[in-house]
């Protein structure tokens, strides 16, 4: 009979004092608290939308000034949104271990950003940016935080079922300064795999490391869901923190239920 994941926070921390590297796996459960839609579940529409009919290349294609109204609301919405505790306490962590030549590296399945803007510094993100964009023509990855991102953007992407679909002209969507080639957000879409680089670092990381954080994600999503539980076969402590249990939970050493804004301080506090 397997034996249920502890929750005792000081046998916790004794691990993480003793960690000399850290991974700490996040996914949307992290940026909810900062109020960040998360398009899963009930509710989780755009329009009369839900994120996996407009995140795909076949949909790029079909519609390249829909899926643009998507990503300009997305990101809009974003910068209005600020890290929250998590953020902070994982920032923070990172930032003291190094001090101590110790290591705190995040693989996160965010495409948000808020880890870096909350100082995190070594962050491997497996899902892309909302705020670089690729271009179809030339493959040129530029950071981008302009605000609309496009002229013909502005004021459009409102969420609204009755909002009319703005139908921008492909010509007057964002360009490549390089080529003028058509720029697409540089996230992964439905679809597409994961760049084999960063597999190879998240792998890498995980590969090596002494102590795994699960926080805020589902561990539904492949193949960062295979992540945990693979460190986990490896004898490495994995410590959960969720607002519920999740299908990988009980494979875990530790769980820790609720907001990670207030679980995650106390467990990473020196």
């Amino acid at each position: 009979m397997a034996t249920r994941p502890s929750s005792n926070m000081a046998t916790f921390k004794d691990l993480y004092k003793k960690a000399k590297h850290v991974v700490v796996l996040t996914g949307a459960g992290v940026s909810a608290e900062s109020g960040v839609p998360t398009f899963r579940g009930a509710g989780g529409f755009w329009r009369t939308w839900q994120a996996q009919d407009l995140a795909s290349p076949v949909a790029f294609r079909r519609n390249p000034s829909l899926v643009w109204e998507f990503y300009h609301y997305r990101r809009e919405v974003m910068l209005t949104k600020s890290p929250n505790l998590a953020h902070e306490a994982i920032a923070k962590a990172e930032e003291q271990l190094k001090r101590d030549g110790r290591r705190l590296v995040v693989i996160t399945q965010n495409i948000d950003e808020l880890h870096k803007r909350a100082g995190s510094k070594e962050i491997i993100e497996l899902h892309g940016s909302l705020f670089r964009t690729q271009c179809t023509q030339c493959g040129q990855v530029t950071a981008n935080t302009d605000s609309p991102i496009c002229p013909a953007l502005t004021g459009k992407g409102a969420p609204d079922p009755k909002a009319e679909d703005a139908r921008i002209p492909e010509a007057e969507l964002p360009r490549c300064k390089e080529c003028s080639g058509l720029l697409r957000p540089d996230v992964v879409w439905f679809g597409e795999g994961l760049d084999s680089n960063i597999l190879e670092r998240a792998d890498d990381e995980l590969s090596v490391c002494d102590l795994c954080l699960v926080v805020g994600t589902s561990s539904v999503v492949y193949p960062a869901a295979m992540f945990a539980p693979q460190v986990a076969q490896r004898g490495v402590p994995v410590a959960e923190f969720n607002l519920e249990a999740t299908p990988a939970t009980h494979s875990f050493g530790f769980h820790f239920e609720g907001p990670c804004g207030s679980t995650l301080p106390e467990a990473l506090a020196s």
